[in-house]
């Protein structure tokens, strides 16, 4: 993998206008992950407004999720990182207004990259998508944004 370009992440100020989790985002997902200590789980209820084809929830929005959750799983064990590289295989397609499960977990860490895993199924375990992440470590602080978040 390439050098990654130097840039400032300010990791201090939460996330509350993330796309993926932020609760001010009023076009975003708001995804809220619990954290069994190997797992982190969400559920989210896809509307008509993410959806692509009549009906069925837009590609963009499955990698969108899958993309939030392995950031989730290297976020709970005291990792920010920002995802250097993705592998997404989509086994179904998702209807809009079925409730999903997403679950993601760490596979590998090092002191500069993460690699995590993740997947979407619906309640009743069939798989809609999984998916793979390199993510690159830009700062290992354990005050993690999460808890400043639940604070504010």
């Amino acid at each position: 993998m390439k050098n990654w370009p130097q840039i400032s992440v300010d990791t201090e100020k939460g996330y509350s206008l993330c796309f993926g989790c932020g609760r001010d985002n009023p076009i975003g997902l708001k995804l809220s992950f619990q954290w069994d200590g190997k797992t982190a789980r969400a559920e989210f209820t896809p509307t008509k407004f993410y959806q692509g084809w009549s009906g069925l929830v837009h590609g963009g929005i499955i990698m969108s999720i899958l993309d939030e959750a392995m950031a989730y799983a290297a976020l709970f064990e005291g990792m920010n990182c920002v995802t250097a590289k993705m592998q997404i295989k989509l086994s179904r397609l998702a209807p809009i207004d079925e409730p999903l499960i997403i679950t993601s977990s760490t596979i590998k860490k090092t002191r500069k990259l993460v690699e995590s895993k993740a997947a979407i199924s619906l309640k009743d375990g069939t798989l809609i998508a999984e998916g793979t992440a390199t993510q690159f470590v830009i700062n290992t602080k354990t005050g993690d944004a999460i808890n400043k978040e639940e604070k504010a």
